[in-house]
């Protein structure tokens, strides 16, 4: 099969009897694209191409050039002869070798064959089953992702470990002062909701006085680092899965790993210690604007005195309440940490995949915060 270069011999199409049963298809110039195959379309629109014969054979002695106009001359002929009444048997056999080929190929079957079965749909306890597998194998992975980070921070504190301080400083101030207006908002609302719903049942008594005491409490021992916290891992944990996601898309750990860096000591380590130093700060900032929040609902529309409302705020204050609260924080800042880090360095090569990575990340954050606040919480009442 080649490219004409010069002008083509017209093709030429002639069928003849050669006995009762056989028919001689003969083939002669130049079968290309360039020239027009009038015979051809004929026959194939004739109603009976082989007339009363049961076997034709193709005959390409004086065959010229070639490509695939003939292929798709030969293949309608074959579907003319398979569908004749009785069907023809087709002789191919004096046909160029790569020809002959190229039809084997057309003709042969997909390698897939005829498509399987859909699949039975698992049963209920099946799924149940998978469900749990699933579960269990990622609360593994993590596991093994926080103890490969506890070993980063042994060689942190050993000095072996390597990082950018460049890098931990704009961490710091991602995780700290970028996240002060929007914690804010949120703590000082919270603060206003607890005092206004502990306004109502209070009110009943004539305690309302007591509200200070109710937003003080709240924010110190449980609201204050659980707000921080949900903040965190929806700010912070989607943007350490994405930025790790995308450095993975671009191939930029594994040229890390080329240069001989420790990924985990290069990229998590920093982040982790950026939580761990930024979201106890955050919390105790989330405690205050939550009390004034509880400040403005108690002095504003309950009339509660300035001064009152402080002396029951500092009197429900206990340096214990700060500290149990301050200790979830930093479970929680370990949680966020290990959550955004681990889909960032296990996501695909896709954009998809980042998409992916990050909605994982925020999700399981959630997913161990309210784990790790309630293991915290029964722990401190059974101890």
């Amino acid at each position: 099969m080649s490219s004409p270069l010069s002008s083509p011999t017209p093709p030429a199409l002639a069928v003849r009897p050669d006995g009762p049963s056989v028919v001689v298809v003969t083939l002669s110039g130049d079968w290309i694209l360039a020239a027009p195959h009038p015979d051809a379309d004929r026959l194939l629109a004739a109603p009976s191409p082989f007339g009363t014969a049961t076997r034709a054979r193709i005959d390409a002695a004086a065959l010229g050039r070639w490509d695939s106009s003939l292929l798709v001359f030969l293949r309608a002929l074959s579907s003319r002869a398979a569908a004749a009444t009785p069907p023809v048997t087709l002789d191919l056999s004096s046909l160029p070798a790569g020809a002959r080929t190229l039809l084997d190929l057309a003709a042969a079957p997909s390698p897939s064959g005829a498509p399987p079965p859909p699949a039975a749909p698992p049963s209920f306890l099946a799924r149940v089953g998978l469900a749990a597998h699933a579960s269990f194998t990622q609360l593994g992975a993590s596991l093994r992702f926080a103890d490969d980070l506890v070993r980063s921070f042994a060689r942190f504190f050993a000095g072996r470990a390597r990082f950018r301080r460049e890098d931990f400083w704009a961490l710091l101030h991602d995780c700290g002062p970028s996240a002060l207006p929007i914690l804010s908002l949120l703590a000082f609302l919270i603060g206003v909701i607890l005092s206004f719903l502990g306004s109502v049942q209070l009110k009943l008594f004539g305690a309302e006085l007591y509200v200070a005491n109710a937003v003080a409490i709240g924010m110190t021992c449980e609201m204050g680092g659980l707000i921080t916290g949900i903040l965190m891992a929806g700010r912070t944990a989607a943007s350490f899965a994405a930025r790790l996601g995308t450095m993975q898309v671009n191939e930029e750990i594994d040229a890390l790993l080329t240069m001989g860096f420790s990924p985990m000591d290069f990229l998590v380590l920093p982040r982790t210690l950026a939580l761990l130093l930024m979201l106890p700060l955050l919390a105790l900032y989330a405690m205050l604007m939550g009390i004034l929040g509880g400040a403005f609902i108690g002095v504003g529309l309950l009339g509660i005195a300035p001064a009152q409302y402080l002396h029951q705020t500092i009197a429900s204050l206990s340096l214990g309440g700060i500290r149990d609260g301050l200790v979830k924080v930093v479970a929680f800042a370990f949680v966020i940490a290990v959550c955004g880090c681990r889909q960032g360095l296990r996501c695909g090569r896709s954009a998809e995949a980042v998409g992916t990575a990050t909605t994982s990340a925020v999700v399981q954050s959630l997913v161990g915060l309210v784990v790790a606040d309630s293991i915290i919480s029964v722990l401190y009442v059974l101890f």
